[in-house]
């Protein structure tokens, strides 16, 4: 399946901007399963740009703007293929014992190493509450693919989508605590859990395109910015994909903008401002495959 991506970032600021400083992270990732065609980020007012590609393999795009303005829209465009099946469960899982204790051995240190999603980060420290509730998910002997699967379906049973009700900076616990929030708190909400249980995930930020039955609402998380889980399952499983939002693992819908530790290491946009006062903000997705007419 291709996909064509428009991605819309406007803000709007009650004082003039003097200068501003940005990084954005809107271009699809080259993956397996996933293949960038064509990507472009084009930002009003114009504004000088620069490339590079972060230890993660996400492509960093970082803008300056040295002119006054009080609005900065921020337009990411991309055709992207992704291949990539839904996996099933497989037939030799794991034991979450083994695999934590390969992890914990592992002497690998590139991106894909599962030490780099093994401890606390910024973003996702170890609470004893969420231990204790991802260990529910894993008794004695459990395979580490079922017990993800089971945690994944019990945090999207248990918690209450709602937008709101937090907010980017909001800590884990309290969205753990609360039993609500949004992709990005179940997300972090399911990693701590692992890495309190001495298992790797990381955090993943990307797009969820969903088709839903007739007369059946949309997927949360549908035509917007997404959120979910990659699981180390192991050297032979690798990292899978788990939605903990909507109870799915990672397959074709699903597209990979960037992976890291925790939210702080895949926003979207992020940066600085020279102003006073406040500012507004409105985001505007549109994922459609490419025999479909883009919005």
């Amino acid at each position: 399946m291709i996909y064509r991506v428009r991605h819309v970032t406007t803000y709007a600021y009650e004082a003039s901007v003097a200068s501003a400083r940005c990084v954005l992270r809107l271009t699809p990732a080259d993956l397996p399963g996933q293949e960038r065609l064509f990507s472009e980020v084009r930002l009003s007012p114009k504004a000088r740009v620069s490339q590079e590609t972060c230890f993660f393999g996400a492509r960093l795009t970082h803008a300056s703007i040295d002119v006054p303005h009080r609005e900065l829209r921020i337009e990411a465009r991309s055709r992207v293929r992704v291949s990539r099946a839904v996996p099933t469960p497989p037939a030799r899982d794991p034991g979450f014992e083994t695999v934590r204790a390969t992890a914990a051995e592992s002497r690998q240190r590139g991106a894909h190493a599962p030490v780099h999603a093994l401890f606390p980060s910024q973003g996702v420290p170890i609470h004893p509450e969420i231990t204790a509730f991802a260990q529910a998910s894993f008794p004695a002997g459990a395979g580490v693919f079922a017990g993800a699967a089971d945690m994944m379906t019990r945090i999207r049973d248990d918690f209450a989508y709602a937008p709101g009700e937090t907010h980017v900076a909001t800590p884990t616990l309290d969205a753990f605590q609360a039993r609500a929030g949004v992709c990005q708190d179940f997300a972090h909400v399911m990693i701590a859990g692992l890495r309190g249980l001495g298992l790797p995930a990381r955090y993943v930020s990307g797009y969820l395109r969903t088709i839903p039955p007739e007369g059946e609402e949309r997927l949360v998380g549908a035509d917007a910015t997404h959120a979910w889980v990659d699981v180390w399952c192991g050297p032979d499983l690798g990292w899978i994909g788990f939605d903990p939002t909507n109870a799915l693992l990672v397959g074709p819908d699903h597209i990979v903008l960037a992976f890291g530790r925790d939210y702080s290491d895949v926003s979207p946009v992020d940066g600085v401002v020279v102003s006073s006062g406040g500012q507004s903000l409105t985001v505007s997705v549109d994922v459609a495959p490419e025999a479909a007419p883009a919005a």
